[in-house]
């Protein structure tokens, strides 16, 4: 069976929605049927086995998520299979590969969705949809420098996200081969 990642929307940021990954590890083997977990870095990538049904595995580890530690997040699933497609597909490879980010979405996003963000691109940034990532290359001011705050996402996208540098998005295709 090859691997996916439930992706934790905004845990362990700035001192916010703080949730410690070993109790999350205990808390999901116990309270869920998911099988083969494991963490990567603490800002909220979970590893397992593929399960059978995406959708409800993802309700089910918000629902848990809410209850033990009280924090509501977005929790965004991908196969190893997507992971890799998405990788091979980013259109950012001239782009410094520290200022690449996949912004991995809960579902298509609203028409007009990319044209809105597009109107808040400071000089050197980019991106696109590609399938049902946002890949955004930042200037290189980095995130520090951007005018696409996750309020700005939100408003654009209406639907969640979460984003991930290029690395980590490697390094999780790798964990889910």
């Amino acid at each position: 069976m090859s691997g996916s990642v439930l992706l934790l929307r905004a845990v362990n940021v700035s001192g916010r929605n703080l949730i410690p990954m070993a109790r999350l590890r205990e808390v999901l083997a116990s309270e869920t049927n998911l099988t083969g977990v494991s963490t990567y870095i603490a800002s909220g990538n979970i590893i397992c086995d593929e399960p059978a049904d995406a959708a409800a595995a993802c309700a089910l580890v918000r629902e848990v998520i809410a209850r033990e530690f009280d924090v509501d997040t977005a929790v965004i699933a991908r196969t190893h299979a997507a992971l890799t497609a998405s990788l091979a597909a980013h259109p950012f490879a001239e782009h410094e590969e520290k200022f690449v980010h996949a912004m991995f979405l809960e579902a298509a996003p609203a028409a007009g969705a990319v044209t809105a963000l597009e109107e808040r691109l400071v000089p050197g940034e980019e991106i696109a949809l590609v399938g049902s990532d946002l890949w955004i290359a930042y200037s290189p001011g980095g995130v520090a420098a951007t005018k696409l705050t996750t309020a700005v996402f939100d408003r654009a996208l209406g639907v969640a996200g979460t984003a991930r540098n290029l690395r980590t998005v490697r390094k999780l295709a790798e964990l889910t081969a």
